[in-house]
């Protein structure tokens, strides 16, 4: 499931080339938000897929291995702790997985030679070979493995990376958030295979995003004069813009989302500053809503509720 943080990120993309327009459609583009969401599903889902077909592989190999002309003896009587994978065996048997993927019609049938491509090549790796080689692994050990291949083998894999990007322009920046959902199931296996929603709580978190996205546009005027008066030093041309949407973004949490306490909100923008935009962002961005959050605060315009959030 997506944490607040990538909520964040998404909506914030979607701000980004709403702004760029002279006259956008706000529905259309909160439509597309909420579709670019569903999309890191479908790619959470692909990568599940492709792990199922890797592991349907490992069988193909095998019985290709012990049909050749003059097999060897490692060829009859091979290893088959990959195969028996207890993560990898729920996997490919779930019925859920298979109504959900039937269902939004994903598949690797048409990409087989690049399945086949990353198993060969997985074969040659020392995570692979070591976990072959080691005594009977317990069943965190299992899942430990299939872990490492997601994040250290498939995550890091450039010519998957490459057919995620042909398949939609906006995976890879999705990778990351859908690798994460992948390593939860992952982690959350404990015998029976289940998959994870996108949404912690889809009614909240859907209702923070359509706040944060819907707010702030709204807003836009008004945070801007906040900031401008924050940096009479600095003429707002010269402020880059994405350091401009962030504060943005920021005083409309302070100001329309109460559960989110203060504090978290304002560190969540500076971190994700960090990724997003100028290396001294970050200094910026904090100077700049500390200021703004003392005057809200003055002015009693900052209203938090629920236990813990009274202070801000």
């Amino acid at each position: 499931m997506l944490n607040r943080r990538y909520l964040r990120i998404k909506t914030m993309q979607t701000l980004y080339s709403y702004f760029q327009q002279e006259n956008p459609d706000i529905g259309i583009y909160e439509k597309e938000l909420f579709k670019s969401l569903e999309k890191i599903y479908d790619l959470y889902l692909h990568i599940l897929v492709l792990l199922t077909d890797i592991h349907h592989t490992a069988h193909l190999v095998i019985e290709e291995n012990k049909n050749k002309r003059l097999p060897s003896k490692e060829d009859l009587q091979p290893n088959l702790r990959f195969i028996e994978n207890s993560f990898l065996v729920a996997l490919s048997n779930s019925e859920e997985l298979k109504k959900e993927v039937n269902k939004r019609k994903i598949s690797w049938q048409n990409d087989f030679d690049l399945v086949r491509k990353l198993f060969l090549e997985l074969r040659q790796t020392d995570l692979y070979k070591n976990y072959l080689a080691s005594a009977t692994p317990s069943a965190k050990e299992n899942k430990q493995f299939i872990v490492l291949l997601a994040t250290d083998f498939l995550y890091e894999h450039e010519l998957l990376n490459h057919l995620f990007e042909d398949r939609n322009i906006h995976w890879a920046d999705d990778t990351y958030g859908a690798f994460s959902m992948v390593v939860k199931t992952i982690e959350n296996f404990s015998g029976s295979f289940e998959l994870i929603p996108l949404y912690k709580d889809a009614e909240d978190d859907k209702q923070f995003i359509t706040t944060l996205f819907r707010k702030t546009i709204a807003g836009d005027k008004e945070y801007e004069k906040m900031i401008d008066s924050k940096t009479k030093n600095w003429e707002l041309d010269r402020i880059a813009t994405m350091d401009i949407l962030l504060m943005k973004m920021a005083i409309s949490e302070f100001l329309h989302v109460s559960n989110v306490p203060v504090k978290v909100s304002l560190n969540e923008y500076i971190d994700i500053s960090k990724e997003y935009s100028t290396p001294n962002s970050r200094v910026f961005i904090n100077g700049v809503l500390d200021k703004i959050i003392a005057e809200l605060k003055q002015e009693n315009k900052i209203h938090k509720t629920g236990r813990g959030l009274m202070e801000g």
